[in-house]
C-alpha cells in the first residue's frame, strides 16, 4: 500500500500539471502513454515491439492519434487515416506470407484491434483536452473514474454480497458496481455546482450512469483480456499500480463515449 500511495503522488505530481498545461507537452504526454499502452497490450500476445508487425502497430497507432487540428499533415499527402489503416493491414497480411505463418492471421487481427482499442481511447484523450472547456472535461471525466472505483471498492467492501462478473473480476459485486455510479453522480452534481460545465443538470446526470457504468466495463475489458493471457498486470511501470493499461482501462471507454454524447 505505502509503495501504491508513493508512486500515485509522483504520478499525479508528473501527469496533473502537464494536463493543465495542455498543448504539445499534453499531447507528447499522451502519445508516451499510449505507446507504452500498445507494447503492454502486443506483449500480451508475444509481438515484441522492436519487431516488424511491433513497428508498423506503432506507426499507425501514432497517425491515428494526430489530433484533428493537425490533421492538415495527412491531408497534404492526399492521405486519411482509414486509408493507411487499411494500407498496415495489408503490410501486416503480406508478413504473414513473408513468416511463411509464423506471424499469423490471429496476430495480425490481435495487432490491428490492440492499435485501435489503446488508439481510439487516447485519441479522444487528446480531442477533449483540446475542445473549449476541453479542460473542465478532463477533469470531470477523471473525476467521475475516480469516485465510481472508490465508490464501488468501499461499498462493495461495506456492503457488497452479490458478484458482478465473478468470471471476469471475482471481488466485484453489483451493490459496489451500484455504489460506484449513485459517487459518480454526487461528485458530479457537486462538480456542476462549482464549474461552468455548461450542460444542464438532469443531461449531466444522465451522462454521469452512463459514463460511470461504460467507465467500470472498461475496467471489466482489461480484466478479461489480463485473465484470458492470464497475466496479473498490463505492465510494472508504476509499481504498486501495474501498467498504463491498468491505469488508463476507464478513461479508454470514457473519453470516446463523452463525445459520441456530444456533451462537449
Amino acid at each position: 500500500m505505502k509503495q501504491r500511495i508513493i508512486t500515485g503522488v509522483i504520478a499525479a505530481a508528473i501527469f496533473l500539471p502537464i494536463v493543465l498545461i495542455g498543448g504539445l507537452p499534453f499531447i507528447l504526454m499522451v502519445y508516451l502513454l499510449a505507446s507504452v499502452g500498445l507494447y503492454e497490450a502486443l506483449k500480451m500476445q508475444n509481438i515484441k515491439l522492436a519487431s516488424i508487425p511491433g513497428i508498423i502497430s506503432l506507426i499507425l497507432l501514432w497517425i491515428f492519434l494526430i489530433p484533428s487540428e493537425h490533421i492538415g499533415i495527412l491531408s497534404n499527402m492526399n492521405y486519411t487515416k482509414i486509408e493507411l489503416a487499411l494500407l498496415a493491414v495489408l503490410l501486416f497480411l503480406t508478413y504473414t506470407v513473408i513468416t511463411k505463418n509464423r506471424f499469423s492471421f490471429d496476430e495480425v487481427a490481435f495487432s490491428v484491434l490492440a492499435t485501435l482499442y489503446v488508439g481510439i481511447g487516447f485519441y479522444y484523450f487528446i480531442e477533449t483536452r483540446g475542445a473549449d472547456n476541453g479542460l473542465t472535461f478532463v477533469v470531470y471525466s477523471l473525476f467521475i473514474i475516480w469516485a465510481t472505483d472508490s465508490g464501488a471498492y468501499f461499498i462493495g467492501r461495506s456492503l457488497g454480497k452479490r458478484k458482478l462478473w465473478p468470471e471476469i473480476s471475482p471481488n466485484k459485486t453489483i451493490e459496489g458496481s451500484i455504489g460506484g455510479i449513485l459517487c459518480a453522480i454526487i461528485v458530479a452534481v457537486l462538480f456542476a455546482m462549482f464549474t461552468e460545465i455548461g450542460v444542464p443538470i438532469v443531461l449531466l446526470i444522465i451522462a454521469t450512469i452512463i459514463l460511470s457504468i461504460f467507465g467500470q466495463v472498461g475496467d471489466l475489458v482489461e480484466s478479461a483480456l489480463k485473465r484470458h493471457y492470464n497475466i496479473k498486470d498490463s505492465g510494472t511501470i508504476l509499481p504498486g499500480h501495474g501498467g498504463i493499461l491498468d491505469r488508463f482501462d476507464s478513461l479508454l471507454f470514457v473519453l470516446p463515449l463523452l463525445h459520441f454524447m456530444n456533451l462537449l
